[in-house]
């Protein structure tokens, strides 16, 4: 990827490559003023503008800890529970609030899912629909907003709507450029929410710039910490401080052995075993930061729908100010885990 520094820097470069022999595929990325840039082999840069940076698109992978597992029961499932979404549902349901899941895409068949998704967008193969041929994404859709009780389960903001960003492979795995086109299509679209269930060990300085734009852009992003249960780093982009950070927990409000942890955190969630939506219309059980990043969009969908007016970073303070202590934590002012009735008592206070 090009970053520029001026727009015309950027149309001067193009005008470059006009011409060249093979021919250079460029994608803009306005967010960012960038350029992602496929080069064909034997194929050379024309001179670049001084100032102008050059990064290696790199790619990122999925936060799901171990294989899914086929689960045949529907309903509630516990972290919807733990969490203890449904005594805000008298209040708020998340109705019409845009959440952006940038992942594998969302089976649009499933019917736990059907009236809770909107037109999204596939980055993989622009000629198709964001057809979900992985599992991953419409898991995390299912726990964000899936409706159908009582026949099928329910979400933590089953009235929200999700839209599926589809910038990952069938494998799980997805370039940080196509990242960055899913975060500025979720801004471009109006998105209150992304969610964002992957992750990377190396800091990409265009990532980061997405998210400092879509966070200005009052666009929430939550982000998982990664599974290498490491007790004082976590994986990009949550690591950056305009995303909130999730480590996952079980069901004994105790961290999960495979989640990061430490200083990083912003906030913990149920995401150890957690059963959800799946292809053909199935459920399974997956654990990961991933899954405990779902039950925190849906939680903020909960609490957009109620407070519309609330700003990325009061989110932030509220979720902070309002979380459980997890059970055996010796440090008071260590993360805490979310707690939907707790939240919700924090913004209104």
């Amino acid at each position: 990827m090009l970053s520029f520094r001026r727009p015309d820097e950027y149309h001067s470069f193009l005008h470059a490559c006009e011409g060249t022999s093979p021919a250079l595929e460029l994608t803009p990325i306005p967010l960012i003023q960038s350029l992602s840039l496929l080069l064909p082999k034997k194929a050379e840069l024309p001179p670049l503008p001084e100032g102008i940076t050059v990064e290696k698109d790199s790619l990122i992978y999925m936060n799901a800890a171990g294989l899914p597992k086929a689960m045949p029961e529907k309903g509630l499932p516990w972290g919807v529970q733990q969490i203890r979404a449904p005594l805000a549902w008298n209040r708020t349901t998340g109705h019409r609030i845009k959440i952006g899941v940038i992942d594998t895409g969302i089976d649009h068949s499933h019917p736990d899912l059907k009236s809770s998704l909107g037109r999204g967008i596939n980055l993989v193969d622009r000629t198709q629909l964001p057809h979900d041929d992985n599992g991953h994404g419409t898991h995390i859709a299912g726990t964000i907003a899936a409706a159908n009780q009582p026949t099928g389960m329910i979400g933590v903001a089953p009235r929200s709507i999700v839209y599926a960003v589809k910038a990952f492979d069938q494998n799980g795995s997805a370039f940080v450029s196509d990242i960055i086109l899913g975060i500025e299509w979720c801004v471009r679209s109006g998105m209150n929410i992304i969610n964002m269930s992957f992750g990377m060990k190396s800091r990409s300085k265009s990532l980061h710039t997405a998210c400092i734009n879509a966070t200005n852009a009052g666009v929430i992003i939550i982000a998982s910490s990664g599974n290498d249960g490491r007790r004082r780093s976590i994986d990009y982009p949550a690591r950056y401080p305009q995303t909130i950070s999730v480590g996952a927990t079980n069901r004994m409000r105790r961290i999960a052995s495979f989640s990061n942890r430490g200083p990083y955190i912003d906030i913990y969630a149920p995401g150890d075993h957690i059963h959800s939506a799946w292809l053909k219309g199935k459920y399974h059980e997956m654990s990961g930061t991933s899954m405990a990043t779902s039950h925190v969009s849906g939680a903020v969908a909960l609490l957009l729908a109620h407070q519309p007016g609330l700003g990325p970073a009061e989110i932030k303070v509220i979720l902070k100010r309002s979380m459980v202590p997890l059970r055996g934590a010796k440090d008071k002012l260590a993360p805490g885990e979310l707690d939907v009735p707790k939240m919700m008592k924090a913004a209104e206070a």
